[in-house]
């Protein structure tokens, strides 16, 4: 592990805990005797999304967490209660083993989540994702809520 302050190559680990999505380490370098920490994540086996038009994208944590965030704006939700429920959907995806997904099966799936917690935010997520056109989808989307 390369010093962030001399550059040097050995460290010594002087510390280290672990959570459920990383590991911890404390280190000092042998040369200058400063301390950094450092952050390790097992890499995750990538898959796909395959898009309405049948384009396939990798699967993008960044990009659903932006598309709840939107939906959750200005709700009394607390901010890891989403993160866990983000977390939970990715859980779920890797458990099924697969190396595609249609967006159809990742956007019912997150919907279900989010109608448990929200349903304004349902209804926010649900407009943009099934695509509303007028003010009949909103009625019955707030219908079924």
């Amino acid at each position: 592990m390369k010093c962030p302050f001399c550059a040097h190559l050995k460290s010594k680990v002087t510390d280290k805990r672990s959570s459920n999505e990383s590991i911890r380490r404390r280190r000092e370098c042998l040369k200058c005797k400063r301390r950094f920490t450092t952050y390790e994540q097992v890499a995750d086996p990538h898959f796909y999304i395959i898009k309405k038009d049948q384009r396939r994208e990798k699967f993008s944590r960044e990009k659903l967490e932006r598309g709840v965030y939107k939906a959750f704006e200005k709700r009394p939700v607390p901010e890891e209660k989403i993160k866990k429920m983000i977390s939970e959907i990715e859980e779920q995806l890797k458990r099924k083993g697969k190396k595609e997904i249609t967006s159809s099966q990742l956007g019912d799936l997150v919907m279900k989540k989010i109608k448990k917690i929200d349903n304004v935010a349902y209804i926010r997520f649900a407009s943009v994702y099934k695509n509303f056109k007028d003010v009949v989808d909103f009625k019955q989307a707030i219908k079924q809520v």
